[in-house]
């Protein structure tokens, strides 16, 4: 009785070893890239995220968390000594906190899904052997890899190229926002909370059903936020003897394009009409800029960012509280198993999850954020690509979407390279000159060598496991 009695203090020991790994590198997917792009300071990040992560795992957390193991490896194999199990559970709570405290350290954000299921997958195949594992269901797991950075690049890529056309590349910025804004709100709370109330919160909602309560609370947010917008935002620039301030900056880019023309022209013939039509733009743009206040963009730009950062905060908190909700299971759904088989002597299909298991994982997803959080913070906000809030809006709505569409298709996706593809995605709208490449290169090998890694730690903390205790 006093060995089950330490078995259990362990399990809950490892648990919360897990939840810390978890809020030392997974929590960055929700606040890495407002840290990246100045919405939020570090310290704020941390604070909003240990509310919201804290909240979700604690109240909206799910009541039953199916055993880690179905789906992965075959639970038949462990009914004759279940107490095998309760050590490979263990075993993989070890082996897979361990590696993302080795990632967390080198700011490298990987999967703690797919860590667990590495881990599962290397006692299941120690135990059962090949024949015990689900290879179909790990090959749509591996499919994530490349699915779900490809699809939220796309997103995030097509987004931000609609802000950069429509806003950034407008005559007038700050006006060109006043117009947008409204539907971006109304786009990003309808995402957002469609993905709590349809996928995150587990409520009994046809899609139909989901689909208009979200667009409901997204015309509501978009009807409060349109009077902010306006505050937000300064008025929009006024003509000056019928030319905008902006139009010097349309006729000096003309003026540039025209004096490629007239240098790189070779026939003679147009030569005459060419340098006519130089001299009159030359003779305008002078005038234009003689009699336009001086034009500061960057000073416009901000103005424009300014919204942008609203946005960016709101949907990070979102996507933060959403985390906590569905990403607990993988640190306190192997204890609340362990525990259940402890108790009742037999491995069951599912073990209900008690609300102070969820207030332990939300504390240590907490604590391992506050500790160690920057660190993988900083890689996603910071290292890949540079971002502002129109980009890191982009790269979360991009994320968002994609986790959204992923789990209605029932495909297998990780949040993590759902981030990482989105803020590639941002940065390739830039241009390929934007992006750090040794940073994405030593991101695509940790994400290769989660599961094998895992599945090896695994093994190795099965075995003193069960040579200290069985």
């Amino acid at each position: 009785m006093e060995q089950f009695t330490l078995i259990q203090i362990l399990a809950l020991a490892l648990g919360f070893y897990m939840a810390w790994n978890i809020g030392a590198n997974d929590v960055a997917n929700a606040m890495g890239t407002s840290v990246g792009s100045k919405a939020l300071t570090l310290k704020k990040a941390v604070f909003l995220a240990a509310i919201l992560e804290f909240s979700g795992a604690y109240f909206v957390g799910s009541s039953v968390s199916e055993t880690i193991q179905k789906g992965i490896v075959e639970p038949s194999i462990f009914q004759s000594d279940p107490m095998i199990f309760v050590f490979g559970m263990m075993g993989s709570l070890l082996a897979t906190g361990a590696l993302l405290q080795v990632a967390s350290y080198f700011g490298l954000p990987v999967s703690t899904t797919h860590a667990i299921v590495g881990a599962v997958l290397g006692f299941g195949f120690c135990i059962g052997g090949p024949s015990a594992i689900h290879w179909q269901e790990l090959g749509w797991i591996a499919s994530s890899w490349i699915l779900s950075p490809l699809l939220s690049g796309i997103v995030s890529y097509a987004i931000f190229s609609l802000i950069q056309r429509k806003i950034l590349f407008a005559l007038d910025p700050i006006a060109a926002c006043q117009k947008l804004a409204p539907f971006l709100i109304f786009l990003c709370f309808s995402v957002a909370s469609l993905s709590l109330v349809y996928h995150g919160m587990n409520l009994d909602l046809s899609i139909f059903s989901a689909f208009s309560l979200s667009c409901s609370i997204g015309l509501a947010a978009a009807w409060i936020g349109r009077p902010l917008v306006m505050r937000t935002l300064e008025p929009a620039l006024q003509m000056n003897d019928g030319f905008h301030p902006l139009q010097a900056v349309s006729l000096e880019k003309a003026l540039h394009h025209l004096q490629r023309v007239h240098l790189s022209n070779r026939n003679p013939s147009y030569a005459g009409e060419i340098s006519q039509i130089l001299g009159r733009v030359q003779s305008l743009t002078d005038t234009v800029k003689r009699t336009t206040p001086e034009l500061h963009s960057s000073h416009h730009y901000q103005g424009v960012e300014k919204i942008f950062i609203i946005l960016q905060i709101m949907s990070a908190c979102l996507v933060a509280f959403a985390h906590g909700a569905n990403d607990v299971a993988n640190a306190i759904g192997p204890v609340a198993a362990v525990i259940d088989v402890l108790k009742n002597k037999t491995i069951s299909g599912e073990s209900a999850v008690p609300s102070w298991l969820l207030a332990l994982g939300g504390g240590g997803i907490v604590i391992g954020l506050a500790t160690w959080g920057w660190r993988v913070i900083e890689t996603i906000g910071k290292k890949i690509t540079e971002l502002t809030p129109t980009r890191g809006f982009s790269a979360e709505f991009g994320a968002a979407f994609t986790i959204l569409l992923a789990s209605k298709l029932g495909l297998p996706i990780s949040t993590t390279h759902s981030l990482i593809g989105a803020v590639l995605g941002v940065g390739m709208a830039r241009g390929l000159k934007a992006l750090n490449l040794q940073t994405i290169k030593e991101i695509v090998v940790s994400w290769v060598v989660t599961i094998p890694l895992c599945a090896l730690f695994s093994i190795l903390a099965f075995y003193t496991l069960k040579f200290c205790f069985y």
